[in-house]
């Protein structure tokens, strides 16, 4: 079951198509429409979240955070790994396997 896999630095991931999102004045909200569960995201996990509206790298998704926020590398990409986490466990993203898709 793909749900069950860990997404790391290497996956691809991107927007699942079972939830609709708005932009909360720099923050998301976002819908899973099969649950009916409702999802807040702070401006950085926005940005995240407006990154992978196609299939992207979380690598690369790291490196965009990066340059656009003052954060440390290490707890960027820990903070970015339990958001993307948590959203492919509510069903919200999708993990790639393929290396490009």
């Amino acid at each position: 079951n793909m749900q069950n896999k860990k997404i790391t630095m290497d996956s691809w991931v991107l927007t699942s198509k079972n939830q609709i999102s708005c932009d909360l004045a720099g923050e998301a909200a976002i819908l899973n429409v099969k649950a009916g569960m409702y999802y807040g995201l702070d401006a950085v996990g926005a940005r995240a979240w407006s990154l992978i509206q196609k299939p992207l790298a979380v690598t690369e998704i790291k490196e965009t955070l990066l340059n656009e926020y003052e954060v440390e590398p290490e707890r960027c990409e820990q903070d970015l790994l339990a958001l993307l986490n948590d959203l492919a466990e509510k069903g919200l993203i999708e993990i790639k396997i393929e290396d490009r898709p």
